[in-house]
């Protein structure tokens, strides 16, 4: 006999019952495009520069505040549109960010001077900064709770994919039509995502049911995901509160404060060591000895590293726990890095070294994102990713300036990669003593099931 009575449901409970379908596949996809182009925009101008200054006459020993203004953009936007995106909502502040960086890649193309091409690579990064939290809350609202540390981990290969990318396609395009053609690239297909961005990205639906506006819409949106909610007489509601005020200081209560601190202490340390790895383990090695080919070699070696371990991340949180594998890449990344510094000039060894270091340390943020997405509830979600993820930000501007200011100093290369070890293995602490704590605290405490209830 049929059910007249209608049952209650929340999305996440929804979502938790079944396997993922077409319209949240596609919505990831969406999703991980988004970040593929971010991670281009993001590094043309590391590929760039040499033929910008070329062209320009800007002195390519100028670039350092160049670079610095992106990373700050980035940083700023990252802080600012998450509280943004749980007032508003998150799909319409990834578009605006796609656009922006989209717009600003082409206005650099007609570049003169060097205060023309700071500004607009700070606005640049203000675009690119704004997508990526937003990105993540969107896509691990639309997947079991069970599934977020996959596909989150997923997606952050759209980052270096799109690095990946850039430097293959500026390798060939420059020669051929010059620096303004990878920069006419970099603006033109984000413009075009974006049009398909307004057409079929959905807003969160998880969000929708907290703010409690639009009924009709969680409704059609859940039918598409679960069909037979169209037909059943259920009622969508969500678990999570709405929360009143300025979202930032909601990462601090509810007994999140300490767990938040010590989600912040991995994603500066970690950030540090990935871009001072990556700025400086060239010349580094070539103030060791080694050519500059094996220097660049062994970065390419770094990145690659950390598309493999992002590809494996999710599964390995999935089944062993966001914890210990986070302890497990954070203590092989200290002894890492330290055999870094102690190699001598072995070639085939320092690419084995650096591939398993970027593995752990590329691989460790991939996990924290994931971790992030976790931890926070629907209604402060993206302001708690976007918040981490810009404190990081702080520690990848930091990591470049340490190295230089360690060569001012007139510290030995391998005392400089030493010195890494040191932000490791805070990190590795910082994640022992958030588990130590437990409960609301600690980011690694399993939430209860949507299903428990």
């Amino acid at each position: 006999m049929a059910n007249t009575e209608s049952q209650t449901l929340t999305v996440a409970e929804i979502i938790e019952q079944r396997p993922l379908g077409r319209y949240q596949i596609w919505t990831i996809v969406l999703c991980g495009l988004v970040l593929v182009l971010d991670g281009f925009d993001s590094q043309t101008i590391n590929f760039l520069a040499p033929s910008i200054a070329d062209t320009t006459g800007i002195p390519i020993r100028t670039f350092g505040p160049i670079f610095s203004a992106g990373l700050f953009g980035l940083m700023i936007a990252a802080m600012t549109t998450g509280p943004i995106a749980d007032r508003w909502g998150r799909k319409w502040p990834v578009l605006f960010s796609t656009i922006s960086f989209a717009v600003f890649s082409l206005i650099t193309v007609h570049v003169t001077s060097f205060r023309e091409l700071l500004f607009l690579r700070f606005a640049t990064g203000l675009g690119l900064g704004g997508a990526m939290p937003n990105v993540v809350a969107l896509a691990s609202e639309y997947v079991p709770k069970r599934m977020v540390a996959s596909v989150v981990t997923l997606l952050f290969v759209g980052m270096p994919f799109g690095g990946v990318t850039c430097g293959l396609l500026s390798a060939v395009m420059v020669p051929k039509w010059g620096w303004h053609s990878v920069l006419y690239l970099g603006g033109t297909v984000p413009l075009v995502i974006a049009i398909l961005l307004i057409v079929r990205l959905p807003e969160s639906v998880q969000f929708l049911a907290v703010r409690g506006k639009n009924p009709q819409k969680v409704a059609g949106i859940l039918a598409r995901i679960a069909p037979e909610f169209a037909s059943a007489n259920l009622r969508a509601t969500s678990r999570d509160t709405r929360h009143e005020g300025v979202p930032v200081k909601h990462l601090f209560t509810e007994g999140r404060a300490f767990g938040t601190i010590l989600l912040w202490i991995p994603y500066f340390m970690n950030l540090l060591i990935i871009y001072f790895i990556g700025s400086w383990l060239p010349a580094l090695l070539r103030e060791s000895g080694m050519s500059v080919k094996a220097g660049v070699t062994a970065t390419a070696f770094f990145s690659f590293g950390g598309v493999f371990g992002c590809l494996v991340e999710g599964w390995l949180i999935q089944r062993r726990g966001a914890y210990l594998i986070l302890l497990i890449e954070f203590g092989f990344a200290t002894a890492f890095v330290a055999a870094l510094s102690k190699i001598p000039s072995s070639f085939s060894l320092m690419l084995a070294v650096t591939f398993v270091l970027g593995f752990m340390v590329i691989a460790a943020q991939a996990g924290l994102n994931a971790l992030a997405a976790s931890y926070y509830p629907t209604a402060v979600r993206s302001t708690g990713i976007g918040w981490a993820l810009g404190v990081g930000r702080i520690g990848s501007i930091v990591g470049p300036l340490m190295g230089g200011m360690f060569l001012t100093w007139g510290w030995k290369p391998e005392q400089i990669l030493l010195s890494a070890t040191v932000a490791a293995a805070c990190a590795w602490l910082a994640i022992f003593l958030s588990k130590r704590m437990g409960g609301r605290t600690s980011a690694y405490t399993p939430a209860p099931s949507v299903l428990s209830h």
